[in-house]
């Protein structure tokens, strides 16, 4: 059967049609934008030109950076521009290109922060073995499988939606191209897609969500028998953020991807999508790494050798 569809382009939403929101809106997605590129680049930065920054954490930390570049750049370029402009368009092509992007950084994402409380876990409960279990090579292996299975992930569920006839109406009820939304569009029985990405949500992201509280759960018993509260007081403060951060993220894309499609779209869902899509790669500079020791000493030596170079 071939997927014959009498739509060649869809219709993003926006939060409001007045003027000045729209504005606003605007101008709050750019500055999470700007934020969230200036705070991943200059972590990038700092990791690959000190060299005492190349450990395994502080790899996986970068290889976060750079993702959260990318994921962010998918949705919020085109919804400042739907936000400004009356054009609120896009095309099929483009709708398969943000969802299938938004899916595949999504699934890398949630698994980095699955390796990185893994290797949180090898240094804290493991410290003698941490060289030998997370080496260079084992790092590299990681990183690949993440990234080609969030691209395989991602493909598969980009095809299986776009297969679908769509003759209703073109009107997407969120402000980028997601599978819900799409679904919801189609003309023909979604039910097969629909319990397909209930099992790999369940799958992937319930493995992942046991593993990370698994991890957690060793971290937080050994912290505990630290004879400091000092150290005590630092490991939670690393940790809990990070927790914070899965839950968010988690919590936000199940309550979006999780939810019927026979249900009505609300506004309530294009704020989850914000909690998803937005939130994450623009507090993850800040919980990973502006908050991490080392990497503020590295930017205040960059800052003062620029400085003195300025004023030679």
């Amino acid at each position: 059967m071939h997927n014959l569809t009498t739509v060649t382009e869809f219709l993003l939403t926006r939060f409001s049609d007045v003027w000045e929101f729209r504005v606003l809106h605007a101008m709050l997605f750019l500055l999470m934008y700007l934020a969230t590129l200036m705070g991943n680049l200059l972590i990038v930065t700092v990791i690959t030109f000190n060299w005492k920054l190349h450990t395994p954490m502080y790899f996986f930390i970068r290889n976060l950076s750079v993702l959260d570049m990318c994921y962010i750049s998918v949705t919020v370029p085109k919804a400042c521009v739907i936000f400004l402009l009356d054009n609120r368009a896009i095309s099929m092509a483009g709708c398969a290109a943000q969802i299938f992007l938004v899916v595949a950084f999504a699934t890398v994402e949630l698994l980095f922060l699955t390796i990185m409380a893994h290797d949180c876990y090898v240094a804290i409960c493991q410290p003698l073995h941490y060289s030998v279990i997370m080496n260079p090579q084992v790092c590299v292996q990681m990183t690949l499988a993440s990234v080609l299975s969030g691209l395989a992930f991602s493909g598969f569920h980009t095809g299986s939606t776009f297969w679908l006839p769509f003759c209703q109406s073109n009107m997407v009820h969120q402000f980028f191209c997601d599978i819900p939304s799409l679904l919801k569009l189609s003309c023909s029985d979604t039910l097969n897609n629909e319990i397909l990405i209930f099992i790999s949500s369940v799958v992937i992201d319930g493995g992942c969500l046991a593993f990370i509280i698994m991890s957690y759960t060793h971290i937080f018993s050994t912290v505990l028998k630290f004879p400091t509260r000092g150290e005590q007081g630092k490991a939670f403060s690393t940790c809990v953020p990070h927790i914070l951060v899965m839950t968010i993220f988690l919590s936000s894309a199940a309550a979006v991807y999780m939810k019927p499609t026979s249900s009505s779209p609300t506004i309530q869902d294009m704020i989850n999508a914000v909690f998803y899509s937005i939130v994450p790669p623009f507090l993850n500079p800040i919980i990973y790494s502006l908050r991490n020791k080392q990497i503020k000493e590295s930017v205040k030596r960059i800052i003062r050798r620029n400085l003195y170079s300025g004023k030679r």
